[in-house]
């Protein structure tokens, strides 16, 4: 299994910030069911202020381009993406219509 990070902005707005989450506490099930089937088997999303970071744990079949390309064909994670944009913002550095950006493992310890 892999862990992959990325981080991404809101839209600095404490209401913004609250709808924002509410729809993350109910998730449509076509987009559950979207990140299932691209080979995710784990993904969390933290907040501190309007920056997140998200992980995900995905299996050996799991690909970017092919959950990209699944995305793009997706009506649904469409709709979804688009009304999130509503509340997000691209990181500093980010190549136009990127969201999430891929962060570079710096440090890691194993006990």
């Amino acid at each position: 299994m892999k862990t992959y990070a990325l981080a991404l902005d809101l839209k600095d707005d404490p209401e913004l910030i609250r709808e924002y989450e509410s729809y993350h506490k109910r998730i449509w099930p076509e987009i559950t069911a979207s990140i299932k089937e691209s080979g995710i088997e784990h993904m969390q999303i933290y907040r501190t202020a309007n920056r997140l970071f998200m992980l995900m744990q995905v299996g050996e079949d799991f690909s970017f381009d092919k959950k990209a390309q699944a995305d793009n064909n997706n009506p649904k994670v469409q709709e979804w993406e688009n009304l999130m944009w509503k509340y997000q913002q691209a990181l500093p550095g980010a190549a136009p219509g990127e969201k999430w950006r891929l962060m570079e493992e710096i440090f890691s310890l194993e006990a």
